[in-house]
């Protein structure tokens, strides 16, 4: 009689050892094809990817957010933005969409709750619509194409923008995160998607604060719980 776990077990060993195969081969077929320009690459290193992460169909996007005039003239120095244009033309290069997120309000803020400390003073002082020239993109990192501009109400990039349809409407798992400020958008932004069961990535250098100790500590002691944290650099050589 045929020990059942037995028999798992040796099922389970030669799935690994196909797995290990198709790997060892799609690596060695993207190596080829860097060297030749062939047009399989393109095909090899998404097989490659799909083995790596362990998940059918995995799909990444970049998300750069709060990069827009207002938030970039607060901070004043368009060259700590560097890292951000960095990552987004790596994103293009390898395929990647990028997402862009700019908070602004409608006219007449009926988005605004008075009760919200964080936005019911720019109800009082106004500022802030749609159309108005701070809340749009910034032109170091504009979107090119079909590329997506969502507008959120709120800290995080999810609240009150449809960001979620998009992205699984686009079968997207992975986000990679980066934007103005680290203890706002990018913090917020994590915390829900990580509740929602994304992968994500935070590239360190892309993320900005005007607090660097806050920045520091959120980078180094509470990003990491949630996600892996790269250097855009990093990032960008394992693509």
């Amino acid at each position: 009689m045929v020990d059942s776990s037995a028999l798992l077990a040796w099922m389970a060993i030669s799935t690994l050892r196909q797995e290990i195969m198709r790997y060892d081969i799609y690596t060695k077929r993207a190596s080829q094809c860097c060297s030749s320009g062939s047009l399989y690459r393109a095909e090899a290193q998404h097989r490659c990817r799909f083995l790596k992460g362990g998940q059918s169909m995995s799909k990444s996007a970049l998300m750069v957010m709060d990069v827009q005039n207002g938030i970039v003239d607060r901070y004043g120095n368009p060259e700590g933005l560097q890292p951000v244009q960095f990552a987004v033309r790596s994103a293009r290069a390898h395929g990647i969409a990028v997402i862009f997120v700019r908070v602004a309000f409608r006219p007449g803020y009926p988005d605004v709750s008075p009760d919200n400390r964080s936005f019911s003073s720019i109800r009082q002082m106004g500022g802030m619509i749609e159309t108005d020239h701070a809340t749009q993109i910034w032109q170091g990192v504009q979107p090119e194409g079909d590329e997506v501009v969502v507008v959120k109400r709120r800290v995080s990039a999810f609240t009150g923008s449809g960001l979620e349809v998009i992205l699984r409407a686009q079968n997207v798992d992975h986000l990679i995160l980066c934007g103005i400020a680290t203890s706002g958008v990018v913090l917020s932004t994590l915390r829900q998607a990580a509740d929602l069961d994304y992968r994500l990535t935070v590239l360190s250098d892309a993320c900005l604060d005007s607090d660097p100790e806050v920045h520091r500590l959120l980078i180094e002691k509470v990003f990491v719980r949630q996600a892996e944290v790269l250097s855009v650099a990093q990032w960008d050589a394992t693509l």
